[in-house]
């Protein structure tokens, strides 16, 4: 008899929560390899010879795979199993950093990205997946998806911290081979300890043009947006990706709606309340990954930081999503419906946002910078972690490894146009401040001023449209998110009631 099959349905998993940890874990190695390889980017470029037209694409490898890879990896997961899926992805994953830390040249580096943005893609939305279907109780499922909302929000900052240490004391290879003892003991652990829920798998015939379609049309608009913030938005080849991009996914939502086993079964997009968390994370991530772009700038070029002194100055921030997460919306999560804590934080987050408006040259960190890391922790852990939940909540158990993977890839989609849009609305407002005040600066030292004094007013600028963007978040979520409380009802066969009343649990056999 399998291990699934010895696991009767229904009934909770002994070893759900050590289950639990090192599902974290691997999340969290995911999360950390989005920001520690930025800190170690210089130090690659010079070591491999890397030309500045080029170095980009030690990220954009990496998010092309990964955003365009999202949806395929969270059908597989339902095909394969999530367990068999995810500890695929973490090996994968783990022989992929091993190639980049090893890396002799610039096209071994980028092959190397793109390999670990295509075993993220299968990693991402199995680890989010095993939590929608083992925990089913209202509490534990609180608590589970508070533990993994705090290292979502938070293991970026996390990131930052830990690459500089390793760049600094150790060598830019470290930020690749340090994912190796994480997956390594995550594959482990997750092979002993973890158990499906019987009757989870979705084994329906591929959908391949779904596959390719999808695909195809993820990867032009993650490229779209990754060109305009380095070419332009006028660009020719940009335009083209955009224009590519909508083509390709009109086309995808069309054989969608007639194959009979559709990669993504538009149930679970066009439910009110999980189309409505897909849209409220992209533009929130988009908002995020805006005033994290600018504040680590901020803090290193016109504050002087070194690499470990910014990644530590963002520890607030960590610490307020961790008690949004945990303690907030995870005590809160299972009495009132989640519009009530995604509104108020994602409000909240706008707050912070606001506070930053304020940044000057001379701005103090105590001052200006820590309370606005604490709110817009507070608000986006008081919103993520509901959000998380409601991701999944409802979804038939074939379906819960494709509603993972839309969660990231409304994520990962935000964070690629937040970094190009909001960088090139503070590159325009930037330019134009040093154009008109650059003439009355006499001495060399005054222009530098003058360029730094547009630095930040560029900064400021973009973030004006950050604040518009949660407060938009805050909107949707509560015109469209109408479901009761998000703890109230298990993973199964029935959808969450479109009324506030919850759904009767039910676990599919």
């Amino acid at each position: 008899m399998s291990e699934t099959a010895r696991k009767a349905p229904g009934v909770p998993d002994a070893n759900r929560w050590k289950a639990l940890a090192f599902i974290a874990l691997a999340q969290l190695m995911v999360v950390l390899d989005a920001t520690i390889v930025n800190i170690a980017l210089p130090s690659a470029q010079q070591d491999l010879g890397i030309s500045d037209g080029n170095r980009q694409w030690i990220v954009t490898a990496y998010a092309l795979a990964f955003g365009g890879l999202l949806l395929f990896g969270g059908r597989i997961a339902d095909l394969w199993g999530r367990k068999r899926a995810f500890v695929t992805g973490l090996i994968g994953f783990a022989g992929a950093s091993a190639l980049g830390g090893a890396a002799t040249n610039e096209a071994m580096m980028f092959g190397a990205r793109a390999l670990q943005g295509v075993f993220g893609a299968l990693l991402a939305p199995a680890a989010l997946s095993l939590l929608a279907v083992m925990f089913t109780d209202v509490k534990e499922r609180a608590r589970a998806f508070g533990i993994y909302g705090a290292i979502a929000g938070g293991g970026g900052a996390v990131g930052l911290i830990l690459g500089g240490v390793l760049t600094e004391y150790l060598d830019w290879r470290w930020t690749f081979f340090v994912n190796i003892p994480f997956a390594i003991v995550a594959a482990a652990g997750a092979y002993f300890v973890i158990r499906e829920p019987e009757g989870g798998r979705n084994r329906s015939s591929l959908d391949v043009p779904g596959v390719i379609l999808s695909t195809l049309g993820l990867v032009a608009l993650v490229y779209g947006f990754t060109r305009a913030e380095s070419n332009g938005w006028g660009d020719s080849l940009t335009v083209g990706m955009f224009v590519a991009s909508a083509v390709l996914l009109l086309a995808f939502v069309v054989i969608e709606a007639r194959v009979k086993a559709p990669l993504l079964p538009l149930r679970v997009v066009t439910d009110r309340n999980r189309g409505g968390i897909y849209l409220s994370l992209g533009i929130a991530i988009t908002a995020m990954f805006g005033m994290f772009l600018f504040l680590t700038y901020y803090l290193q070029i016109v504050k002087g930081f070194t690499p470990i002194k910014t990644g530590f100055a963002f520890l607030p921030m960590i610490a307020g999503m961790m008690i949004g997460s945990t303690q907030i919306g995870a005590r809160l999560m299972t009495r009132v419906p989640a519009r009530l804590l995604m509104g108020p934080g994602f409000l909240v987050a706008a707050g912070g946002m606001l506070l930053l408006t304020r940044l000057e040259i001379g701005s103090s960190y105590a001052g200006l910078i820590l309370p606005a890391m604490l709110l817009l922790g507070l608000g986006m852990g008081t919103a993520f972690m509901p959000a998380m939940s409601l991701a999944t909540l409802g979804v038939e158990p074939r379906d819960a490894g494709v509603a993972s993977a839309m969660v990231n890839t409304s994520q990962q989609v935000g964070g690629a146009i937040g970094t190009a849009l909001l960088n090139t609305i503070a590159a325009s407002a930037t330019t134009a401040y040093v154009k008109d005040h650059i003439g009355s600066a006499a001495s060399r030292s005054q222009q530098q001023l003058v360029q730094l004094e547009g630095m930040v007013h560029g900064y400021t600028n973009a973030i004006w449209f950050a604040v518009g963007m949660l407060v938009l978040a805050a909107v949707i979520v509560v015109a469209l998110v109408n479901a009761g409380r998000p703890g109230s009802s298990a993973v199964g066969g029935a959808t969450a009631g479109a009324g506030d009343e919850p759904a009767v649990p039910v676990i599919s056999p």
